[in-house]
């Protein structure tokens, strides 16, 4: 029987682990199946376009796996017993996907067709890549009145609402970190018709270099944006939203990007999870409590340089998921562990479409002086996310051929962590 080997979500992290694992692993030795409720990658980052009525490029799953020897499977993960190596999921219905709800609050729901039977999916190794999503952060009303981009089905319905906008109506975006400012810009750029505005808790672009900040308010100022810097939302209500210091900033629409929570099965699992809920990993990926189980992306806690967490991005979960794989496809191999340090080296903002912020970090994510900035930054911003979204759709490309065969000396034991 072959090694059989199951991804969970086909974000950044997920199909990256897997195209890789199938580049890394000969046919004859594992079969690899991944599981997502969509049948199109999703390129989150790409969320606030999507939002201000711009048509990205369709990606079918089906397509970037085929003859890759990846068996892609349409449903939603809804249960996961790490002890008897098992996962529950319901398939979608046919000509349906199996989305249903895509915020966390309501992620372990039924999806889909109520008469399509849960089944059930077993592994010799698991890896966990289902990712994150919107949170309403406890605040009052958010869930109620505030709209996201944390997914394609949440940035659709505010393309619409922004659609219906009038010249003139107020748009604001709470939340002051690099997926506020990316929507913030996006859509005063798109629609300089709108009264556009963000809210954050600290100084505007607080992370970045001097040089950094300076651009960014530059931009804003050009741009119109309007911005409420050290302030905290408490309410959220249909017209406007309440700060704590009590005072009303009006809101026909509010877009909530405080931040993201992650998928709530791994709590429900015996697995070792941090207090975010993303499942604790040594430096190979690996869980620390449960040896055939790996973590990628948003739904693991990694350490980075510095023993600081991998924040959660694409910036991380990509090389988390080459981590995982080259792990995984080393140890069934009986070949080296990779040893390659995560590190960081720039955050890329977009500033709407022609403008952008390059700013260049420490291995630990922290800024340093230069940043690149401008038309040039834009291009270079631009570069990086069709270059993350080739890789996915070309899962067999970009690698050396280094198929091995699996030997069985090497069948998945526990073995001590690679930090």
């Amino acid at each position: 029987m072959p090694h059989r080997i199951v991804v969970l979500g086909a974000g950044y992290s997920g199909a990256v682990a897997a195209g890789r694992l199938a580049r890394r692993l000969s046919r004859e030795d594992v079969a690899i199946t991944l599981v997502n409720a969509e049948p199109d990658f999703v390129e989150r980052v790409r969320m606030h376009q999507l939002a201000t009525g711009q048509d990205l490029r369709p990606r079918p799953l089906a397509e970037m796996f085929a003859d890759t020897g990846v068996e892609l499977r349409l449903a939603k993960v809804t249960a996961v017993d790490v002890d008897s190596k098992k996962v529950t999921v319901l398939d979608a219905a046919e000509g349906t996907n199996a989305t249903g709800a895509t915020d966390i609050a309501s992620a372990t729901g039924t999806a889909g067709a109520t008469d399509v039977p849960e089944t059930t999916l077993e592994y010799d190794t698991l890896v966990y890549a289902l990712g994150s999503g919107w949170t309403d952060q406890g605040v009052p009303g958010a869930t109620e009145h505030a709209h996201h981009i944390a997914s394609r089905p949440g940035a659709l319905r505010l393309r619409e609402r922004l659609a219906g906008l009038a010249a003139g109506q107020s748009v604001l975006v709470v939340g002051g970190g690099l997926t506020g400012v990316e929507a913030a810009t996006e859509f005063a750029e798109a629609r300089p018709d709108l009264d556009v505005a963000l809210v954050a808790d600290a100084d505007l672009g607080h992370w970045l270099s001097p040089k950094g900040r300076r651009h960014l308010r530059e931009v804003a100022g050009r741009l119109g944006l309007t911005v409420h810097e050290n302030t905290t939302v408490t309410a959220v209500a249909a017209d406007h939203v309440t700060t704590a210091a009590g005072d009303r900033i009006p809101a026909a629409v509010t877009v909530w990007t405080t931040g993201f929570a992650t998928h709530p099965i791994a709590r429900a699992t015996t697995l070792e999870v941090a207090a975010t809920g993303q499942i604790v990993v040594d430096g190979t990926m690996r869980s620390v409590s449960h040896p055939d189980v790996y973590a990628v992306g948003d739904a693991a806690m990694a350490m980075g340089p510095g023993d600081k967490p991998l924040r959660m991005s694409c910036a991380s979960g990509m090389p988390m998921a080459w981590q995982a794989a080259d792990s995984i496809a080393a140890r069934l191999t009986g070949t080296k562990l990779p040893s390659t340090p995560l590190r960081y080296f720039n955050q890329c903002i977009s500033l709407g479409r022609k403008e952008g912020l390059i700013q260049y970090v420490t291995a630990d994510d922290r800024s340093v002086r230069a940043a690149l900035t401008g038309r040039t930054a834009a291009l270079y911003k631009e570069l990086v996310c069709k270059g993350a979204a080739w890789a996915v759709a070309n899962p067999l490309l970009g690698l050396p051929a280094r198929r091995r065969r699996i030997t069985p000396a090497t069948a998945p034991t526990p073995a001590p962590s690679a930090a």
